[in-house]
This record gives C-alpha cells, structure tokens and sequence, in this order.
C-alpha cells in the first residue's frame, strides 16, 4: 500500500528484456535503504518487489500483463522514474490510499501554465470514466493528485484535469510531461469497490425479475 507521495526520483540504469516479461534495475539510493528482497517499491505507480539489491540499486520483475498495462514497456535506459515505498504504518497519509494496482493509461491532452500552477489534461477511457469525479483522487505515475476539472458525462471523448503546484513539477516527472505523453493511471480503489458493488446488484436485480402470469 502507497500514499502517492512521491519520495524520490529515481533513474533506470538496466532493462533485461525476455519474451515475456522484463527486468528492471533502477538506482535509488533514497528508497533502497533498508529495503530487504520481497518489499515492495512503487515505479511510475507500478507496484513492484525487490528482486535484487546493491548500496544504490534494486531489480524487478516486470510481467507481461503489467507491461501491457503501463508505460514500463516503452521505458529506456536512463528514463526518469518516481519512486516511493511501501507505506508505515502508523505514519501519516499525507496522499490516499495507493494500492500501485494500475488500471491503465491515459495521455495528456494539454497543458495550461499558470503563474504558480500547472494544469494538465488527460484522456478518459470509456471504462475508466465512471470511476473519476471532480475532486476525488487520482493517482498519475504514481503520483496522488486531486481531480481539479473533469469533461461533461454527455462529452464523447471524456477527459480529466489535475492542477500541479512547483513542488509536484520539480520533484515528480509530471514536470517533464508533454502533450502526447502516456502516463500510467489508478483510480480511487473505493470508487472500483462501489461500481463493483453496483454492477453485481443489477445482474442480482436482473436474474429474480420475474414476469407477471396474465390473468385467465
């Protein structure tokens, strides 16, 4: 579990590619201290575990259905990462919850510059839409966030936006994104919990109609 607070900016330093699945070593100094094989680091929101670690560095595995899902399949050597550990318990929660269970990407649409903000938009898919309201949270790379604007529900092509402040620019890489740039993106894990809750009381709903007798 995450609070999207982002601790550090780490840097990939090696991609092994296999047919199915990657590794990956990423340096950072910050978030591998006293980790131990099997934790659980955040990379651009991707939950993933210690395979492997050095003073500086650690390695994952990435499987395939997470490179399908997330921007770790395009990333390069050298590539920017934000990073965070697993959250303590008993610490504050200075995000929300952030499970580092991505539902996919989106991509950025625009970016409007302000005098001490930034706002960016982003796609909505279809699937994903129900599941992001006006100021509920979000998390961008893994990056928590508040839902600052969001498209009409009548719009086809849904969107939402996210206003940065200069903290978030200059120590996520949310700073460095561009129109046309994919991120990877989770929604409020109690919003999945409520379409869940609603889809599987409709199929309920559905099954037990029954059909009035007409009358003899």
């Amino acid at each position: 579990m995450f609070t999207g607070i982002i601790e550090e900016l780490g840097q990939i330093v090696r991609i092994e590619q296999t047919a199915d699945a990657a590794r990956l070593t990423i340096r950072g100094p910050l978030v591998i201290d006293g980790a131990l094989r099997g934790d659980s680091i955040a990379v651009q929101g991707v939950c993933l575990t210690v395979v492997e670690r050095t003073a500086e560095t650690f390695t994952a595995d990435v499987m395939a259905q997470t490179l399908s899902m997330s921007t770790l399949s395009a990333a390069l050597v050298g590539s920017p990462v934000n990073l965070e550990r697993a959250a303590l318990v008993g610490g504050r929660l200075g995000g929300h919850i952030v499970q580092g269970h991505i539902d996919g990407t989106s991509t950025v649409l625009s970016l409007t510059p302000g005098d001490a903000w930034r706002v960016l938009r982003f796609s909505l898919s279809a699937e994903l839409a129900p599941l992001v309201v006006g100021k509920g949270s979000i998390a961008i790379d893994g990056v928590s966030l508040t839902v600052s604007n969001i498209s009409p529900a009548t719009e086809t092509d849904q969107w939402f936006e996210v206003s940065l402040i200069p903290e978030t620019l200059t120590v996520t890489t949310l700073g460095e994104r561009a129109v046309g740039d994919r991120v990877n993106i989770e929604t409020d894990i109690l919003a999945r919990h409520v379409e869940r809750m609603l889809a599987l009381t409709a199929t309920h709903n559905s099954q037990h109609v029954t059909t009035p007798r007409s009358a003899s």
